[in-house]
This record gives structure tokens, C-alpha cells and sequence, in this order.
């Protein structure tokens, strides 16, 4: 693997976690629960790509099922708390 390559995913690793350190201000900070839907998917949506970057640097396939994992659970989750802010309630 290049020099160059490693330093471009440490440089993407780096912008993840600025990125996620300031979604995690407005997670906490946000002042409507659509504020903080939003960030929570926003969180898993950075994680999924870290887990991308991080099977790009170890080249394997293990990671990207992973990171498949971590989107079908992003897409549950920011339905449910949708439906959750939306009626008050998740399951009829």
C-alpha cells in the first residue's frame, strides 16, 4: 500500500472524528427531538464510513458487511424514532 494512500485515510479518519465530535454537540445540545434524529443517523452514518476507511486499510471484505449491518440498523432506527415523533408511538 502507498504512503500516500495511508496518509489520505488518516487524513479521512481525522475528518470523521472532527465531524462526529461536532454531531455529537448537537446531539446533546439540539433542541428538538428532530435535531437529534437527525444527528443520531449522522453518527451512524460516520461510523459506517469509518468501518469503509478501515476495511480499505486492512483489505477486507469483513469490514464492508459490517458497515452494511450498521446502515440497515441506521435506516430501522431513524424510521422508528420518525414514526415515534410523528404518532407517539412505534408499535400499533
Amino acid at each position: 500500500m502507498s504512503t500516500l494512500l495511508l496518509y489520505a485515510i488518516g487524513f479521512t479518519l481525522g475528518c470523521y472524528a472532527i465531524a462526529s465530535v461536532m454531531v455529537l454537540v448537537r446531539l446533546v445540545r439540539g433542541p428538538r427531538a428532530q435535531d437529534r434524529v437527525f444527528a443520531l443517523d449522522l453518527l451512524y452514518m460516520h461510523a459506517m464510513l469509518v468501518v469503509l476507511v478501515i476495511g480499505l486499510l486492512h483489505q477486507s471484505d469483513q469490514y464492508f458487511e459490517v458497515a452494511l449491518l450498521i446502515a440497515l440498523f441506521s435506516f430501522v432506527s431513524s424510521a422508528g424514532m420518525a414514526k415515534f415523533i410523528l404518532r407517539g408511538e412505534v408499535i400499533e
